[in-house]
């Protein structure tokens, strides 16, 4: 065996079959003659998106790991590793997209220089832009503080200013470097076996920059090669400004710092990584407190607005007294009122991105019917008005839909779709399914090799002259090797990219891996749906509360004793919830649904997790009630 890839994935399946299909349809076949024979192991951090049954579905050929914990990133990697037979080993994120010769290049870099210990490749983003993150220097506490002050960035060629990045070496020359990129890093076995694996001390970040130090301290080189090329998205799995990130990032900073430095470097070097990351995390804390509350602020606003004038009105019509109603109707009864159609809207998901208005209509209007409902079950005394709730319900409805508006009226797109002809038309029909709004589409097609050698120079013109948005490439007609020099070369027109895998409903966005908003999928009603993960936590909450007040009765009818007090706790603080499925524990199965009766229980999960319906859990746990 020459090479054996290593991916860790964890709840990207897009992007993992997008990496998968680019892997596969790499060059294997040397210049020499010889051929390189691939191992390429899948370890799967108990994702709950479905990557383990896509895994399984489409490339039987991958040694796959599944792990029933997140055992984070280097203790995954060495799992793998360890039952590696690979001359070469690589450690290549899902986020990336490899070069059709990437693979060979690397190996025959590393065959002809034998001091090479570990070698990383030249990555782009999304849009075509080139990664600084290619090639590092050693973050001493001089090189961090250069970096975190900013003054990288108005220096960012001097060789001292900005050695985190390397800025005094040209991108696209090979050098030999001193940190390599988690995203693709390849060493050599004889490297490895002296170096050992990845520190699992580090449960993500840092052990990138830890295992390149070592293979430099062991008596190697690490170099940069950039006559190949990856797409990196460069997404995280932990969102920055979280204070999970933030006590992630500082322990594996604070472990190299131990273990590297000494003294007064060590504990300069933890001050200033400490200071850097709780003023960004606080930073990026209110940006994100501000933006959920703004629109649920705005809201409120709105409809108190109308209740108070509405109100107004009605008092001094009906009542003829603009002071009839008491104030505490204006101060607690109506923010009430509203606060509750607010709730009703934000688990029918009216709250939810992308935005849709019929999801917060449905909301809000399900709320005041049960406000008016729960209105005439009151005492005479404790009635107000119900024309006001009417009218004021009406109002916010109306006005929570206008304020929304502006956020949905958007320039549409002008798209270029870069393919055959037959699969740029299908791509053409997933576009209108998946409703995203486009103005003018063309297409390039791409079937003949006059056709694909003026390329670059047609794109760029068919962009200029019908004011191209974005640029879709169809994975089924086009190489990773080509899409990839087409987003290099096109990177200073501005446009977006996209990508349509090969034989996929979906589309991948430039920078999709930080937020599913810019991945577009048949709208299946899958349970990693924000909608469907919030009722199904509810409903778990409400239903183990109600089984642990029932205990001193349903106690007595348990088949299973011991597992009912554990069992009802765990689900009620989320440690489990009432049906399980792929990567989520749970009390009962959805198999559980049908007793007695043979079933095939993948096919039943499938259907379970892709079509949703918070009335299965319910007649799951009605059905097994003396089972807990």
């Amino acid at each position: 065996m020459i090479l054996s890839i290593v991916i860790v994935n964890y709840n990207v399946k897009y992007f993992l079959e997008q990496c998968l299909n680019s892997v596969f349809a790499s060059t294997t076949e040397m210049g020499n003659g010889e051929c390189i024979e691939l191992e390429v192991f899948v370890v799967d951090n108990n994702s709950v998106d479905g990557s383990v049954a896509m895994v399984e579905d489409k490339f039987p050929q991958v040694r796959l790991i599944a792990n029933t914990e997140n055992v984070g990133f280097a203790r995954a990697n060495n799992q793998a590793l360890q039952q590696s037979t690979g001359a070469y080993l690589l450690l290549l994120n899902p986020d990336t997209i490899v070069e059709r010769d990437t693979f060979v290049k690397c190996v025959t870099f590393m065959q002809q220089h034998p001091d090479c210990g570990g070698l990383g490749v030249k990555m782009i983003n999304g849009e075509g832009k080139f990664l600084k993150e290619s090639k590092r220097g050693f973050p001493t506490p001089e090189t961090s503080f250069y970096k975190i002050s900013g003054l990288i960035k108005l220096f960012p060629r001097h060789k001292k200013i900005a050695a985190y990045y390397m800025g005094n070496l040209d991108e696209n020359e090979t050098n030999e470097i001193e940190i390599l990129p988690g995203a693709y890093l390849m060493v050599g076995r004889t490297a490895y076996n002296q170096v050992g694996g990845l520190d699992e001390s580090y449960f993500m970040y840092g052990e990138d920059i830890d295992f390149s130090w070592r293979i430099i301290q062991a008596g190697f080189k690490n170099y940069y090669l950039p006559s190949t090329r990856i797409v990196h998205y460069k997404g995280e799995s932990t969102k920055k400004g979280s204070m999970n990130y933030v006590y992630t990032f500082y322990n594996a900073m604070a472990i190299f710092a131990r273990k590297y430095f000494s003294g007064n470097n060590a504990k300069l070097y933890i001050a200033l990584i400490k200071t850097a990351i709780w003023i960004r995390a606080a930073f990026s804390f209110v940006k994100r407190a501000v933006a959920k509350v703004a629109q649920p602020l705005v809201d409120f606003l709105v409809a108190f607005g109308g209740f108070a004038l509405i109100k107004y009105v009605w008092a001094a019509y009906w009542a003829e007294n603009v002071s009839y109603y008491p104030s505490v109707y204006m101060w607690v009864v109506i923010p009430f009122y509203i606060l509750f159609m607010m709730l009703i809207g934000w688990l029918y998901g009216g709250y939810d991105k992308p935005i849709k208005l019929s999801r917060m209509i449905r909301g809000m209007g399900l709320g005041c019917l049960l406000l008016l409902a729960f209105y005439s079950l009151l005492d005479e005394t404790q009635r107000y008005s119900r024309m006001v709730l009417v009218l004021g319900s009406l109002w916010s409805i109306v006005g929570v839909v206008v304020v929304r508006l502006p956020f949905l009226i958007k320039k549409k797109s002008n798209i270029l779709l870069v393919g055959s002809h037959d699969e740029t038309v299908r791509v053409e029909r997933l576009i209108q399914r998946l409703d995203i709004k486009s103005g003018r589409v063309e297409c390039y097609d791409v079937t003949t090799e006059v056709q694909k050698d003026r390329m670059t120079v047609q794109l760029k013109d068919m962009i200029h002259i019908y004011r191209i948005t974005d640029v879709v490439f169809c994975g089924r007609d086009m190489q990773p090797q080509e899409i990839i020099s087409q987003m290099a070369s096109l990177r200073t027109t501005g446009v977006q990219y996209k990508i349509v895998p090969s034989d996929s409903d979906i589309i991948i966005g430039s920078n999709a891996i930080s937020s599913y908003e810019d991945i577009f999928t048949v709208d299946l009603n899958t349970i990693d749906s924000p909608v469907n993960r919030r009722n199904k936590r509810i409903f778990d909450i409400i239903s183990a509360g109600m089984l642990l007040c029932l205990s001193p009765v349903l106690f007595l009818f348990q088949k299973r004793k011991c597992n009912y007090f554990r069992d009802c706790w765990q689900v009620l603080v989320g440690k489990s919830t009432w049906v399980g499925y792929e990567g989520r524990r749970g009390v009962f199965r959805p198999c559980d649904m049908v007793l007695g009766r043979d079933v095939d229980e993948q096919r039943l999960n499938l259907r379970y997790t892709r079509n949703y319906k918070l009335g299965s859990d319910i007649i799951i746990l009605w059905k097994n009630i003396f089972n807990i």
